[in-house]
C-alpha cells in the first residue's frame, strides 16, 4: 500500500510539472521570435543573435553537429550566412509551448526560409530561460 502511495504522489508531482502558458510568457515568447525574424530579415545576424543566451553554455543543435556557445553558433551562422542575400527571408509558424517551470518554456514550430532560387525548411524545438528578466533561447535544436 505504501508503494502505491509514493506512486500516487510521483505521478501527480510529474503531471503537474508542465503547465500551460501564461499568455503574458506566450505573448513575450511570440515577441521573441518575431524580433529575431526581424533581424534575420534585415540581414542582422549579431541582431538576431540577441534572442540567444550569450553564453559559453548555449547548445545549438543542428541535422549534422552541435554547436557550444554563443560565439560557435554566431560563427555557423556567419559562415552559412554570409550576406543577407544568402539569408532570405525566414518566418516561423505552428508555434507551441509548454511552461516547464516557472522560469523555462518548451517551444516548438516551423521555420521557412524563403531564398531567390529555392525554399528550405524544417522544424524547431527551443528550451527558452527568463534570464535577468528577459526570454533566452538556451538550446535551439533545428533541423
Amino acid at each position: 500500500m505504501k508503494q502505491i502511495i509514493v506512486l500516487f504522489f510521483l505521478l501527480t508531482a510529474c503531471m503537474s510539472f508542465s503547465q500551460n502558458v501564461s499568455k503574458k510568457n506566450q505573448a513575450e515568447i511570440t515577441a521573441l521570435l518575431i524580433t529575431q525574424e526581424k533581424y534575420w530579415n534585415n540581414g542582422d545576424i549579431k541582431g538576431y543573435m540577441n534572442g540567444y543566451w550569450n553564453s559559453d553554455s548555449l547548445k545549438f543543435i543542428t541535422k549534422t553537429d552541435v554547436y557550444k556557445g554563443w560565439n560557435a553558433a554566431l560563427q555557423m551562422y556567419s559562415k552559412h550566412y554570409p550576406d543577407k542575400e544568402a539569408m532570405g527571408t525566414l518566418s516561423f509558424e505552428e508555434i507551441d509551448m509548454l511552461q516547464m517551470n516557472a522560469h523555462t518554456i518548451f517551444v516548438m514550430g516551423k521555420w521557412t526560409l524563403k531564398k531567390t532560387k529555392e525554399t528550405v525548411g524544417g522544424h524547431f524545438t527551443l528550451i527558452c530561460k527568463k534570464l535577468a528578466g528577459k526570454w533566452k533561447i538556451i538550446i535551439d535544436h533545428s533541423s
